[in-house]
């Protein structure tokens, strides 16, 4: 059986608007009616898989854990990192943990954000590849280019790929490509775009670390070890996993190892890097127009609008090789062959202290979600989403106080000693420095208009007493 560990802590900065530090594109339905965490974990499920591990930040453990039970998978493990330290101590910390109870099983390492169409065909490159990394090789994956594409990563093998499907020995690791290079590579027919996609077993993979990266490996030890289980999650002890390096998997370990191979695939496959990718993945008409939400088109070519909310509409007139994405919140409007700059649109605005550089208006917590609908200097209103059955924290604020409008369904209202259910057009006044919660006992979403008034209205203004998701105190604990 090979277990998936999917690798679910990226930022996505060049999907920005939609695509925020605060719910990275993993998590966004960019291509279908699933999320791509969603597709990858699926996609890597059925015979001969077990279920999947994934490695994620704490802002994440609970999206991940809805999103799959959304499409009823259970994972075996969810790792917590203290914070992002690169793929390198992410894959170890999986093979580390896999290794525990299962020694010398097969691992298949692979991002949770890509797009590979055809499941079926993947699954069997995967599976033929697994004799080769039972035999003790590093199996990584090489896609058939279909351009020479300076944004990925290539795989140089010593003869043409064979697309059998059939592990070769890999020669090479090269970097991202200036566009001559690319050009060269692409017609010389030896080399494939690395789709950063593994599969090894546990002990090679340990191996492989401790022959080129033993600190990487004493640290993740250490981490792993010293590990805590909080609702289920595995939480990486934070002293050790802060001081590792910052290093990928592929300058770590896979550009030092020796037993390296290949399993080319030549089937339909994107890693969504850019705007231009979704723009290719989401089948742009006869003049080459791609469609997403409500936007219109009017004498456009070459074009990618998008609009993400039901009350937008986008509309385009006359516009060639543009993309043009709308949020609530924020606007992208760019040249097609200008779409990997997105990233220093993200850094402007960080640097502005602008909060859509990280954060989309739509709050994502385990209970549901909030958006901020009117925002000012001394009041904000909010609109909070309860699921079924869930909970906020008993808390206490010290700078606002709280007028809750109930609009669907039955909230259960906490307030200091008294409890109350409030039904749909009824409210409730939560005085400053109350202490309270608010519960869905339904089988519907609850949704209620919150009114914020005081001095200080953020998010880390939280003082929690009791929590059911066992989360600290701050904005999201």
């Amino acid at each position: 059986m090979i277990t998936p560990l999917l690798l679910c802590g990226g930022s996505g900065t060049r999907l920005w608007p939609l695509s925020r530090k605060s719910y990275p594109k993993q998590f966004s339905k960019l291509t279908g009616d699933e999320s791509l965490f969603q597709a990858s974990a699926q996609r890597l499920s059925g015979d001969g898989f077990s279920p999947p591990m994934v490695i994620t930040g704490s802002d994440f453990r609970f999206i991940v854990t809805e999103q799959l039970a959304d499409v009823k998978i259970a994972p075996a493990a969810i790792l917590i990192e203290p914070q992002r330290r690169n793929t390198a101590p992410a894959v170890l910390a999986g093979a580390l943990k896999l290794e525990a109870t299962s020694p010398g099983a097969l691992m298949l390492v692979a991002p949770s954000d890509h797009v590979i169409p055809d499941a079926a065909a993947f699954r069997t490159a995967v599976i033929a590849a697994a004799p080769t990394a039972e035999a003790g090789q590093l199996v990584t994956f090489g896609i058939r280019p279909d351009r020479a594409e300076t944004d990925y990563g290539w795989l140089e093998l010593s003869e043409a790929p064979d697309f059998t499907p059939k592990a070769q020995p890999l020669k090479a690791f090269i970097e991202k490509p200036d566009a001559v290079t690319a050009q060269t590579m692409l017609e010389g027919g030896q080399c494939l775009w690395n789709a950063g996609i593994f599969l090894l077993s546990t002990d090679a993979m340990i191996a492989a670390f401790e022959r080129h990266a033993p600190k990487t490996l004493a640290g993740v030890r250490a981490a792993l070890d010293m590990a805590e289980i909080d609702l289920g999650f595995t939480r990486l002890a934070r002293e050790p996993w802060d001081a590792l390096e910052d290093i990928s998997i592929d300058f770590a370990v896979m550009e030092n190892a020796d037993n390296l191979s290949v399993m080319p695939y030549d089937g339909a496959w994107s890693d969504l890097g850019g705007w231009d990718a979704v723009w290719r993945e989401s089948g742009p008409d006869d003049s080459g127009v791609a469609i997403g939400g409500p936007a219109t088109a009017i004498d456009c070519h070459d074009t990618l609008l998008r609009a993400e909310e039901s009350h937008q509409h986008l509309i385009g007139i006359g516009l060639t090789d543009i993309i043009a994405v709308a949020m609530p919140d924020a606007v992208l409007v760019a040249h097609k062959n200008r779409a990997q700059d997105v990233k220093k649109a993200v850094a402007a605005l960080k640097e502005e202290g602008a909060a859509q550089a990280e954060t989309l208006p739509r709050d994502y917590r385990p209970w549901g979600w909030f958006e901020s609908l009117v925002v000012d200097g001394r009041f904000q209103v909010k609109r909070i989403v309860v699921h079924p059955g869930a909970a906020l924290s008993l808390q206490s604020h010290h700078h606002r106080a709280e007028h809750w409008i109930v609009v669907e369904g039955t909230a259960r209202v906490t307030v200091d000693d008294e409890v109350q259910l409030v039904s749909e057009n009824q409210s409730v006044f939560i005085p400053l420095g109350a202490v309270h919660r608010m519960e869905n006992p339904g089988k519907v979403n609850m949704v209620l208009i919150e009114v914020q008034t005081g001095t200080y209205l953020g998010e880390d203004d939280i003082v929690r007493y009791e929590d059911v998701y066992a989360r600290d105190q701050g904005a999201k604990g």
